[in-house]
Formats: structure tokens, C-alpha cells, sequence
């Protein structure tokens, strides 16, 4: 039974599965391979955060509506507007205007988004390879690029005028940049090989 179709007592009971598994299985693995005595030592995703910058929202206000809708069809989510901060005269903005939308996405919403793109979207990217396995911060969060928004089959194709491109930052609680990469390897996230 599809998770739209429950009632909403249900829906609360139905625990997303890459959420099962990383608690009985990452877990586990993680606190035995590197010596963790306490489960809440294992490194976690705190939340993913969905960035998409419309620079051409500026000039066509239609581009935001559209963004928005496709956005909130992705994560389930409504996005927040962002504004421009301060005007900049060469890009023709000035402050105040929407440049972009921003979704964050925490708790079981999360790890369903993590589910479908791991196992559905980046998939469905052409000629994909991998992702950059450098791409972590000092603070041990990963941040990449998704250059069109097709990849996502909660999209309605005939709907789409233009390509939209996002970034995905997931924010990893973790002391080290090795924990997080070896976390979201345990999680089967697509990494190229060196």
C-alpha cells in the first residue's frame, strides 16, 4: 500500500527503510569496525538541505512558480522563497528579489528523499559514474550538484518548459570526515571509484 493512501495514524506507524537500516545495520557495523562503545557515537544525518538558484526568476516571475511546484513534487515539502540580500546593478537585482528557493528536509522526510535518490534518481542520470568522493566540507557535511531535475520521477515531464539544476547539501554529525564518507558509503551512496 502506497504511503499517500494511509490514514494519517498509519502513516505515522511506517517507518521509512533506509531509516531501519541504518539503525540495524549501519549501526552496528560502524560501532564494531572503529570501536564505538555508545550508539549515539555512530555519525547521523542531521537534515539535507535543497538549494535551487533562479537567477532568471528576476526578469520572469512564472520561473519561481514553476520551480516551487516542481521543488515541493520532490521532497514533499513547500519551499522557502530566498531573496536577494543587497542590489547588485551588473545582474540587475536588487534587494529584496526572489533569486532562489530552499527546502530542509529533517526526520523521516528525510531519509525518504535520501531512499529515492539514491536508489532511483542518480541512477537515471546519463552517463553517470559516480559522485566526487572529495566533495565533503572541513566539518564533515557533502554537498553536491544534480544539473537537471528529470532524474527525480516525481516529475511530470510534460509539464517542464526549462532544466532546472539544485544542490544537495546533507549535514552529517560526525567528528570526522572519514566517519561521514564511511557513512554514506555503509548507506550505499554512489561514490566513484579510484
Amino acid at each position: 500500500m502506497a504511503k499517500e493512501q494511509l490514514t494519517t495514524a498509519e502513516r505515522e506507524t511506517v517507518v521509512p527503510r533506509l531509516k531501519t537500516f541504518y539503525r540495524e545495520t549501519v549501526v552496528p557495523e560502524m560501532m564494531k569496525e572503529y570501536g564505538l562503545e555508545n550508539p549515539y557515537q555512530v555519525p547521523r544525518i542531521e537534515k539535507i538541505v535543497i538549494n535551487m538558484g533562479l537567477g532568471e526568476a528576476t526578469q520572469d516571475a512564472r520561473v519561481l512558480d514553476e520551480a516551487s511546484e516542481v521543488l515541493a513534487a520532490i521532497t514533499g515539502q513547500k519551499p522557502v522563497v530566498r531573496r536577494a540580500r543587497k542590489s547588485i546593478a551588473g545582474f540587475k537585482v536588487r534587494a529584496g528579489m526572489p533569486v532562489g528557493l530552499k527546502v530542509t528536509l529533517r526526520g523521516d522526510r528525510m531519509y525518504e528523499f535520501l531512499d529515492r535518490l539514491i536508489s532511483v534518481a542518480l541512477p537515471r542520470v546519463r552517463d553517470f559514474r559516480g559522485l566526487s568522493p572529495k566533495s565533503f566540507d572541513r566539518d564533515g557535511n557533502y554537498t553536491f550538484g544534480v544539473k537537471d531535475h528529470l532524474i527525480f520521477p516525481e516529475v511530470d515531464v510534460d509539464k517542464v518548459t526549462r532544466q532546472l539544476g539544485m544542490d544537495i547539501t546533507m549535514v552529517i554529525k560526525s567528528p570526522s570526515i572519514e566517519l561521514s564518507r564511511a557513512l554514506l558509503e555503509k548507506l550505499n551512496f554512489p561514490f566513484k571509484r579510484q
